[in-house]
């Protein structure tokens, strides 16, 4: 089930797109499996049905859906090996969190360079 966060300063259409990816990567919506159709999405999220076709083009082109004419969209048969990434991304993180750990940094100071990390990534800025 997607929530909405009405005071997120995100547009509507990127909140929708980042958790139906998230429900992609966690399997909760499986390869092949039909999505619901733009306007079905819309009227249960209470929003406009281009908000829901933006969000759908979105995940068509990160590669997490594909579209066939007449038929609707479905999650792409082709995603599993972006979930094997994910998992070994996930396992080296947790190894490099490790270290850090090992290293002496604290919780505080591993979450802040993150996150730092994480915003010069979202705003593709250079990693240095």
């Amino acid at each position: 089930m997607i929530v909405l966060d009405y005071r997120d300063k995100r547009p509507l259409y990127e909140q929708v797109t980042e958790k139906l990816a998230h429900l992609i990567i966690r399997g909760a919506l499986a390869p092949g499996e039909k999505m619901p159709s733009v306007r079905q999405l819309a009227l249960e999220l209470s929003v406009n049905p281009n908000t829901i076709q933006r969000a759908y083009a979105q995940l068509e082109q990160d590669g997490y859906l594909y579209s066939v004419v007449g038929k609707g969209n479905f999650v792409s048969e082709t995603f599993e090996w972006k979930i094997g990434k994910l998992k070994e991304l996930k396992k080296e993180l947790t190894a490099l969190i490790s270290q850090a750990q090992t290293a002496g940094m604290t919780k505080e100071d591993i979450i802040a360079l993150i996150s730092d990390i994480y915003s010069r990534a979202d705003h593709k800025e250079e990693l240095t």
